[in-house]
């Protein structure tokens, strides 16, 4: 069975707001704009090879998720300048609570993905099982551990995503 894909530009105007949203929370305003591009380039390179149109919003996603993934190992290999101070990483820059997303970003990768889709992206578990390509109660698992890691990091109280 042959599917018709939607035009590239529709996929993108219905899930680019909430995909650029996914790879800040997950790799930081400098990188994050980085990693959104790439995923775009990326998703723009395979979409003529796609066979099927079902789950386009959690493909990009994991296309997403892949390229955040990568951007950490670049950056990690990558040695940090001496003289200047180490980036601050944190969600929204007029945002309240840079110590709630200083947090979230010491989380493990998978942990930090499966809290932000969940909490800042409200997306499903089963969407959030299909980006971290692992089942739905390892998807609600990595929710639950992340919650729990920022709730030692941080009083009860101040956890609010």
């Amino acid at each position: 069975m042959v599917s018709t894909l939607p035009p590239f530009q529709r996929l993108i105007d219905e899930h680019a707001a909430d995909l650029h949203r996914f790879v800040v929370a997950m790799a930081g305003p400098h990188d994050g704009a980085d990693a959104f591009q790439e995923t775009m380039l990326a998703a723009l390179r395979t979409y003529p090879t796609l066979r099927s149109d079902q789950n386009l919003r959690g493909w990009l996603f994991t296309i997403a998720h892949r390229k955040v993934i990568d951007h950490s190992r670049a950056r990690g290999r990558a040695g940090a300048p001496a003289a200047d101070p180490p980036e601050r990483r944190h969600l929204d820059p007029d945002g309240p609570d840079d110590e709630l997303w200083a947090a979230v970003a010491a989380l493990p990768p998978k942990q930090r993905s499966a809290v932000v889709q969940r909490h800042v992206l409200d997306r499903p578990y089963d969407e959030i099982a299909a980006v971290l390509e692992s089942s739905e109660d390892a998807a609600r698992q990595n929710v639950r551990a992340g919650l729990r890691r920022l709730r030692e990091a941080l009083d009860p109280q101040e956890v609010s995503l």
